[in-house]
């Protein structure tokens, strides 16, 4: 028995296009899964179904307008079937000191990180519920964790998700569905690129901090979402997964 094996689910995957989205996408489309991924921006998703083959689908829309929500979730189980899987995986970056974020940026933020998910885990747990059993995982990060400078907007939405997983997971629980967390270090993506590659004081200070002195790939991210979708994460719940080279624990 592979206790791995997804093969006859369908995972829902929030921000698929690129980055961790994508690298979570392609374990799961390796370990028998079919993906669905969402995003905002035709061009990535056309791109990643393509790089990805027929076991991936795509479906474009912007989860902020959560009122569209509930009937994207619809389309998608109309067309695709039931969601076992769901990842909360999409998120923005925005660097700035505390004194220049303005309402607006910080909860520009929340909206995607924050609202996006705890509307799209409603409404997916909703049908989970009725037929007993799923897995959500939440994208969290390493600045829930840890004390970071310049990015209080996204240290919050991050940490926010932890008491989304906690409250959720409480009741979800009797009807066989497990609610999870990943902090990721710092992975090879697009957005920490942007984050970084301007400040190369900061990107060798993180670099440093890292016990094995490189970054993750979106694999990474993929293999433990993985673990906690599959029945080898059958009794893991309630948890926050650091995935992070030792970089909470080092230094």
């Amino acid at each position: 028995m592979d206790v791995f094996d997804l093969t006859g689910k369908n995972a829902l995957i929030t921000g698929g296009g690129s980055g961790l989205g994508y690298g979570i996408a392609k374990v799961f489309i390796d370990a028998g899964a079919k993906v669905i991924i969402v995003g905002q921006n035709l061009e990535k998703l056309k791109n990643a179904r393509h790089s990805l083959g027929e076991s991936c689908a795509y479906f474009q829309m912007d989860i902020t307008r959560q009122s569209e929500v509930p009937e994207m979730i619809e389309q998608i189980e109309a067309k695709y079937g039931a969601i076992d899987i769901l990842v909360n995986n999409a998120g923005k970056h925005l660097k700035k000191p505390v004194a220049e974020t303005s309402d607006e940026d910080y909860l520009d933020i929340l909206k995607v990180h924050l609202l996006a998910s705890f509307t799209l885990t409603r409404e997916v747990g909703k049908r989970m519920m009725k037929r007993n059993g799923g897995s959500i995982i939440l994208i969290s990060s390493m600045s829930a964790i840890m004390s970071m400078d310049r990015v209080v907007a996204y240290s919050t939405a991050k940490t926010a998700l932890l008491g989304l997983m906690r409250g959720v997971m409480a009741e979800f629980a009797p009807y066989n569905i497990r609610v999870n967390a990943i902090a990721p270090g710092w992975i090879e993506t697009p957005m920490l690129h942007v984050a970084i590659d301007s400040d190369l004081q900061r990107k060798q200070k993180i670099i440093n901090r890292i016990p094995v002195h490189d970054f993750g790939q979106p694999e990474d991210i993929g293999y433990a979402a993985l673990y906690l979708s599959s029945q080898a994460g059958k009794y893991v719940n309630g948890v926050l997964l650091p995935v992070d080279g030792g970089a909470a624990s080092g230094f």
